[in-house]
């Protein structure tokens, strides 16, 4: 049988894609790994991407949501109020996108995700480093030495 690794990509509807990419700008940096022209951007994230699409079709999403691991996540919540988007009170910062994704912005230094160190060297994060409680989980699975 085969073994779930991770996850490649993430796929999200958004209305056009030129405001998406302006919008999700100003909340995070980010790399254009490329666009399908006007129906379809790829948000680089180092070994990973976001994949935007135009044309939601879809409701507001509530509990159904994505992960978005950032290297500051007050960062992105100061961002967001800057952009008057209300932040759900809880130990993570979730909002809903102007296309109605619901997005949950954790911290690298806190999750069991780990990037490779050539990954976090490419992306500029070379100094994050995990939490002990993160090393503690990741460390009871094996994976930290």
């Amino acid at each position: 049988m085969a073994r779930a690794l991770g996850i490649n990509h993430v796929a999200i509807e958004v209305g056009e894609i030129d405001q998406a990419l302006d919008w999700y700008g100003r909340i995070v940096d980010f790399e254009l790994r490329g666009r399908v022209g006007d129906q379809m951007a790829f948000i680089d994230m180092g070994d990973q991407f976001i994949a935007v699409i135009a044309g939601r079709s879809q409701a507001v999403d509530g509990a159904r949501h994505f992960g978005l691991v950032v290297n500051d996540m007050e960062e992105v919540r100061a961002a967001l109020q800057r952009e008057d988007v209300t932040v759900a009170p809880s130990g993570s910062v979730d909002f809903t996108d102007p296309w109605g994704n619901h997005v949950q912005v954790v911290d690298y230094r806190d999750i069991q995700f780990s990037k490779t160190p050539a990954v976090l060297r490419g992306i500029g994060a070379h100094a994050i480093e995990k939490s002990p409680a993160a090393v503690a989980e990741l460390r009871a699975k094996g994976l930290a030495g």
